[in-house]
């Protein structure tokens, strides 16, 4: 099939470069020039494992251009562009709704079309947009037609390859059997896993057959609202139980151990710590109690996962501060930026609160990271943090070390060190990533999450 896609961020390009991959001609269609420029160079320019090395695989099926006429010639168009939070904390579909403009001002004649919702939108979109594109011919007096099918991402950053090649399910929402066929020849190769693995992506030992979830475009919105949204609460509940079982002397660990064994909850998302971030929960359990209050639906259980997730932040602060008695004029040297390990996104990363308010509290912070070291400098511009391409650098001189993501090249660093670098040695570790007793035995005071 010949396949277009609007957008070659995290979404955009790594499924346009998996589809290509899979045998389809695909061209991403990317505004901002610098992003082009690399992508045209065959140079991935977003930190997701695996893409680049997909994208020369892929070879001349996967092309990039930044003239959307360039590739509505597709049978599929896929929408994959940016739904950031507006002020009141709904999506902002600025972006969706340029992308459609651009799409039906460009759609030829005597070609029918399938448009895609691949970015994340509350439910009403996909009509929304099929209405305005529709609007658009009709002014033009353009004979193109068009259907609009909606099919939810859900790609985890930092594994987003895995997720689209071995997914748990794809979902599409379609108003017709023509363009479920079309969502359904698309992903065949993935349906019947019928492609030769990636080198160095295996397909996962006992990994079955996806489904796919065929309803209607409303549900299909919903779903990936409703997803993220469960996620959080999952996070945010064990984070509530992590702060009982500090206070009754319990240990978090085996108390997730405990309750995820049970097939009706699993011991996914259970780890207690410093709290979910990034650019989907955050984004999307706000864009879930604002399309509630829109229909005058109260989300009580929603609402309270995002305090308990702003409490975490706080409380992690507060550990340190007990720990150091005080946190004026003390050295706090910050272990990941990053939202989560794999990635060098910072949107939401909970480490930025966090240093916000180790300096509000009159801390001088240093910071490292593997990977997100450029992005967190625009990020933290204008506030007084060093940051640190090396962790030993960081620690040096140093009151407390704080972990607060869990990449593994911590796991590897020379505790001892460490230890003996600081002025005094405390490593409060937010995500229960290190072993206590390693971390002790090398002189570190540990202090962990609900332990």
């Amino acid at each position: 099939m010949s396949i277009a896609i609007i957008g070659a961020g995290y979404v955009g390009l790594t499924t346009g470069a998996a589809l290509a991959y899979l045998g389809h001609h695909v061209t991403c269609v990317e505004s901002d020039a610098g992003k082009l420029a690399a992508l045209k160079g065959g140079r991935c320019p977003i930190r997701e494992p695996g893409v680049e090395e997909i994208m020369r695989d892929a070879g001349e099926r996967l092309l990039f251009t930044g003239d959307i006429s360039e590739a509505v010639g597709a049978d599929v168009i896929m929408i994959a562009v940016g739904t950031p939070s507006g002020p009141d904390g709904s999506a902002d579909l600025r972006y969706v709704e340029g992308a459609a403009r651009e799409v039906a001002g460009a759609m030829r004649d005597g070609r029918r079309y399938t448009v895609v919702m691949k970015s994340t939108v509350p439910v009403g979109t996909n009509r929304r947009v099929r209405d305005m594109i529709r609007e658009i011919l009709s002014e033009r007096g353009s004979r193109a037609e068009f259907q609009v099918v909606s099919n939810p991402e859900f790609l985890s950053e930092g594994q987003a390859l895995r997720d689209f090649l071995y997914p748990d399910r794809i979902v599409v929402g379609a108003d017709s059997p023509e363009g479920l066929e079309m969502m359904r020849r698309m992903y065949l190769p993935v349906l019947e896993q019928s492609f030769e693995p990636p080198l160095g992506l295996p397909r996962p030992v006992n990994y079955t057959r996806p489904p796919l979830v065929a309803t209607d475009p409303a549900s299909a919105e919903i779903v990936k609202y409703a997803a993220n949204a469960f996620l959080a609460l999952k996070v945010s509940f064990i984070n509530e139980i992590a702060g009982l079982c500090e206070r009754v002397g319990a240990d978090v660990r085996e108390v997730a151990r405990g309750i995820g064994l049970d097939p009706r909850i699993g011991s996914r998302f259970l780890q207690a710590g410093a709290g979910w971030g990034g650019s989907c929960l955050p984004k999307d359990t706000a864009a879930l109690i604002a399309l509630g209050k829109e229909h005058g639906y109260e989300m009580p259980i929603v609402s309270a996962a995002r305090l308990v997730n702003q409490r975490q932040r706080v409380h992690i602060v507060d550990k340190l501060e007990d720990a150091l008695a005080g946190l004026a004029g003390k050295t706090v040297g910050v272990m990941g930026i990053a939202f989560k390990p794999c990635t060098d996104d910072i949107r939401d990363a909970p480490s930025l609160e966090i240093i916000q308010i180790l300096r509000e509290r009159g801390a001088r912070v240093r910071a490292h990271d593997p990977a997100a070291l450029t992005n967190a400098r625009a990020a933290l511009d204008g506030l007084d943090v060093e940051l640190c391409g090396d962790p030993y650098m960081m620690a040096d001189g140093a009151d407390a070390l704080l972990l607060v993501t869990e990449w593994s090249e911590y796991r590897d660093l020379d505790l001892r060190r460490l230890a003996a670098s600081m002025r005094t040695p405390v490593l409060l570790d937010g995500r229960n990533h290190l072993d206590p007793d390693k971390t002790r035995s090398a002189g570190l005071r540990y202090i962990g999450v609900g332990r």
